[in-house]
């Protein structure tokens, strides 16, 4: 095993937060939540993320601004997730790496992840 892997979770809905949390961590990765884009802008920059799971609509703004304000400064793997946005529409905003589409398949969202950190 090597060292293990870090998520950045951005989402605003208690419920599919802990649930995204709790699935990731059981399948060994670490992972850091935050519910509104001002938490997350607050965070301890020292830790390395090696992916980023953001939701599109929040409380304090759009995850697509923090997806386009990542990917301006690191190549790090960067999912976004919305019941609303199409890749459409958020391609145009953020270049993510790449889209799920809510609601989600645990199983898809297992893949994508380990697709795009191993």
């Amino acid at each position: 095993m090597g060292d293990m892997k870090t998520i950045l979770l951005l989402e605003d809905d208690n419920d599919i937060r802990e649930l995204i949390h709790l699935i990731l961590e059981e399948e060994n990765y670490q992972v850091i939540s935050f519910s509104t884009i001002k938490d997350f802008s607050n965070r301890d920059r020292s830790i390395q993320a090696d992916l980023f799971l953001l939701d599109v609509m929040l409380p304090d703004g759009s995850g697509l601004d923090v997806c386009e304000h990542l990917r301006a400064v690191k190549n790090t793997p960067i999912l976004v997730m919305s019941a609303h946005a199409t890749l459409k529409d958020i391609a145009n905003k953020c270049e993510p790496t790449n889209f799920i589409q809510k609601p989600f398949d645990i199983d898809n969202l297992l893949n994508q992840v380990k697709s795009y950190i191993n």
